[in-house]
């Protein structure tokens, strides 16, 4: 599995998840439309031109297909503060995938970005997620009640987070 600066010509293939409800079950956004994904890519492209840079979005790869994404955000450069995100297409789930592209951004947050902590969210149900952010070294800091309007109702989310000294000793 790769990461690679997400382009114009993978909608299509982003697609194929972000119009599924099963995708997106635990977040505020879709099941997309072809516009509305269409939209997203577009703004993940041209985040890659912005200076400076505070979104990195990437398509994760299977050799030349396009099976999930994963993005970092440094929420506060002066802070050196970051969080990541990611989506694994349904039919690859349980093979390591968001693991794979949790681990990678948390390479360029604490490498090339240089940031002291980054923090990562998820529904307290979606049971994957939260395995992923463990085993990527990730500390639960707790649930925060209420943080986002979903359509079955207002959703929690858990909060775990990585320091710089604490990626170092995983990573060594």
């Amino acid at each position: 599995m790769t990461l690679s600066r997400i382009v114009t010509e993978d909608w299509a293939a982003v697609h194929t998840w972000a119009g599924l409800a099963e995708a997106c079950r635990y977040q505020p956004w879709g099941p997309n439309t072809p516009d509305e994904t269409r939209e997203f890519v577009a703004g993940a492209v041209a985040a890659w031109s912005d200076s400076p840079q505070r979104r990195f979005p990437y398509a994760a790869r299977l050799g030349q297909e396009v099976v999930g994404m994963g993005e970092l955000r440094v929420r506060s450069a002066p802070q050196r503060q970051g969080e990541i995100s990611y989506i694994v297409h349904p039919r690859v789930w349980g093979r390591g995938i968001g693991t794979e592209i949790g681990r990678l951004l948390l390479a360029h947050a604490f490498g090339d970005q240089r940031l002291h902590r980054v923090h990562a969210t998820c529904d307290p149900r979606n049971l994957g997620s939260a395995r992923v952010l463990a085993k990527l070294g990730m500390t639960l800091e707790g649930r925060l009640r209420h943080t986002r309007l979903i359509r079955d109702g207002w959703r929690d989310s858990l909060v775990f987070s990585v320091l710089e000294d604490e990626w170092s000793g995983v990573q060594g």
